[in-house]
């Protein structure tokens, strides 16, 4: 973990708090350019700004959707992901409607995603918190079969995701198994240089955090 451009490379730099301006997201988008980080992930409405600020360099515009139980109806999820793409996304970290999964509408789940993943490459947040180890495996696995290229734990501000990284780490090789070939990224309470280890440990290939200059900054004392 002394590689600190490896470490940077797969973490996307967040900003998805409700009061962000735009000067905010600026700095966002200026210290991902700076530290060289995989993406910035931001809420809907900052993604035309988040193209622009990061025009000419390889850092990705990730547009965060439906947060954070993924039950807005389905043509506006779509809507919402067309529009991301119109105004510059490069992906899209959606969450899974996790009432359908909890009342097993496996089959509304897949559909709902097998046309949302023909718009952008798109990450399915599966909002572990919210999950039994069984339902993890069983997101997981619609996932996959829906053409997500990547599975995602949570969203920062998921509200039952302050869970104990040990747990997190269970859920990801749990979804390392069950969504087999998938990208899996990490996401919520991951603060330190240690949880990252611990994340990536675990299977995670991305890393979500807004605290991603504090880790490089740790990993530069190691």
């Amino acid at each position: 973990m002394k590689n600190i451009k490896n470490i940077a490379e797969i973490i996307d730099h967040t900003n998805i708090k409700p009061g962000a301006t735009e000067d905010d997201i600026k700095k966002t988008c200026e210290q991902a350019r700076e530290y060289g980080f995989r993406g910035v992930c931001v809420n809907p409405q900052w993604a035309k700004l988040v193209k622009e600020e990061l025009r000419e360099t390889d850092v990705k515009v990730v547009v965060l959707i439906d947060p954070p139980m993924g039950v807005s109806p389905h043509q506006i999820r779509v809507d919402q992901c067309q529009k991301a793409k119109d105004d510059g996304a490069d992906e899209i970290d959606i969450v899974m409607n996790i009432i359908d999964l909890k009342y097993k509408k496996h089959n509304e789940v897949f559909n709902n995603f097998k046309e949302i993943t023909t718009i952008l490459p798109t990450k399915i947040i599966i909002g572990t918190g919210y999950l039994t180890d069984e339902e993890v495996g069983k997101a997981s696995g619609l996932a996959k079969a829906a053409g997500a290229f990547c599975v995602k734990t949570s969203t920062e501000r998921d509200p039952l995701d302050n869970l104990e990284l040990k747990e997190k780490a269970k859920h990801l090789r749990i979804m390392k198994e069950s969504a087999s070939g998938l990208v899996v990224k990490a996401a919520g309470n991951i603060k330190t240089l240690k949880d990252v280890e611990m994340m990536i440990e675990a299977g995670a290939d991305i890393i979500g955090t807004s605290n991603g200059i504090q880790i490089i900054e740790q990993a530069k004392k190691v």
